[in-house]
């Protein structure tokens, strides 16, 4: 597991909702090492379908840009360590707003 505190870039959740996703990251760090960036959004995106239902995206990595679509309420961008997590339901519907965004660590 990497060691220190998650820290929120941006966020349209609620509190419950973001309080998840930074848990599921947690666990999905003490079964995969960091480098199974694959595995580690696939945990993720795997459980927030299963909790909140289908749609659910899951990015992991230390460098990657975004262009996203997303469910309003539904959208988390954090780092634990050097590790950024972008997390949201995808959407093509009425609720939606565009997130835009490099994330470099």
């Amino acid at each position: 597991m990497l060691e220190g505190k998650a820290v929120i870039g941006e966020t349209d959740m609620l509190q419950t909702m973001q309080q998840d996703a930074l848990d599921l990251a947690a666990k999905a760090l003490d079964f995969f090492d960091v480098t199974e960036a694959t595995e580690i959004a696939q945990f993720i995106k795997k459980e927030f379908d299963r909790v909140y239902g289908p749609g659910w995206q899951c990015i992991v990595g230390t460098d990657f840009g975004s262009f996203v679509t997303h469910c309003y309420g539904c959208f988390i961008h954090f780092c634990v360590g050097s590790l950024a997590i972008l997390l949201f339901r995808g959407s093509t519907g009425q609720e939606v707003r565009k997130m835009m965004g490099t994330f470099h660590l």
